[in-house]
């Protein structure tokens, strides 16, 4: 007995002509709303309810050697387990994708050398643009390259974003004022690199002084132990009790280690001391906050990296842009303050 197959119809995939032929249009007017040229709002709408209905996917690829473009960015960071690196990747990636644009990430753990293979190795891919949040110093990028660069000057050429921190230390300050602090402690562990965050300890001793509160600091650099800070909160303690009634940390992940030394140490927070973070890091991404915390924008700081890096018009970009910082508590201060 003879069996007989059937050939199964084979899916096609959908093509430029087919939106045209759903929509109703041209040819060029697809192409057009396709590469984000201007057209007539009904047509867009007709056209992208075609491309919706025959599920079409744009060839970035293509449109790229039309318009020398690719449609990626290369975004730098240190790390991704660090909640605020990912955040702010997550951020960004969203910028981009809002502007049909694709991110390449890479994470460098803090290799100097890895920043540079990187920079090289998206260069070399035709990123349209670089955003990096680095450390290296000699850092090489090929001026034709639009860069923006997160919390560090790069130089005249290359745009820098990053939160006001000067503004965060000095709220910092005031906000332990404002709740009765009156001996208080900065504590900070960092590159010894010149950056915008190095500003939070200068605005934080303006704040301090303003407001006629004593401080005592501890800087550490990258690498050095958090038994530092264990030592030197240790010794300041008289009769079991810290001398400091508030403390401002760097970041919150230092605040996060601070809050157990200080549980170690036997002190409550917020009852014997008051201990504010920076960076604004919910539990989960989007939670409750891990602590009292100087919040940055994270969304407005990736939506301004990525208008800058994709600036089409010849106007000069600016060399440092500083957005506002916001407190949130987050159960490690006190809500109000009581005589």
């Amino acid at each position: 007995m003879r069996k007989e197959y059937t050939m199964k119809k084979e899916t096609t995939v959908p093509t430029m002509k087919d939106v045209a032929k759903e929509a109703g249009v041209a040819l060029g007017t697809v192409s057009k709303v396709v590469n984000g040229l201007p057209v007539g709002e009904s047509y867009r709408l007709r056209v992208e309810a075609a491309i919706e209905k025959l599920n079409y996917q744009v060839n970035s690829y293509a449109q790229g050697l039309k318009s020398s473009r690719t449609y990626t960015a290369a975004l730098l960071i240190p790390n991704t387990k660090t909640p605020f690196f990912s955040s702010l990747a997550y951020y960004i990636n969203l910028s981009l994708l809002k502007r049909n644009y694709r991110m390449l990430l890479c994470s460098t753990d803090f290799d100097l050398s890895q920043e540079q293979e990187y920079v090289t190795m998206a260069q070399q891919n035709k990123v349209d643009g670089i955003i990096g949040l680095t450390y290296n110093p000699n850092l090489l990028v090929d001026e034709h390259i639009p860069f923006v660069s997160i919390d560090r000057s790069m130089g005249p050429n290359i745009p820098c974003v990053a939160s006001d921190n000067f503004a965060g230390g000095q709220l910092a300050a005031e906000k332990l004022a404002d709740l009765g602090c009156k001996h208080v402690a900065f504590l900070r562990i960092g590159s010894s690199l010149s950056n915008e965050p190095n500003k939070r300890k200068s605005g934080f001793e303006n704040g301090c002084l303003a407001r006629g509160l004593t401080y005592e600091m501890k800087i550490l650099n990258d690498g050095d132990s958090f038994e530092e800070f264990e030592k030197f909160l240790k010794d300041h303690i008289q009769n079991g009790k810290l001398i400091f009634d508030g403390i401002f940390c760097v970041t919150d992940n230092v605040a996060w280690s601070v809050l157990k030394i200080l549980d170690k140490l036997h002190q409550q927070v917020p009852e014997d001391v008051q201990v504010i973070g920076f960076d604004g890091i919910r539990m989960f991404g989007d939670q409750d906050y891990i602590c009292s915390t100087i919040v940055q924008p994270l969304p407005d700081i990736a939506e301004m990296c990525v208008e800058l890096l994709l600036q089409e018009n010849m106007m000069p970009k600016p060399p440092l842009v500083c957005l506002p910082v916001t407190y949130a508590w987050g159960g490690t201060t006190r809500e109000n303050f009581e005589e």
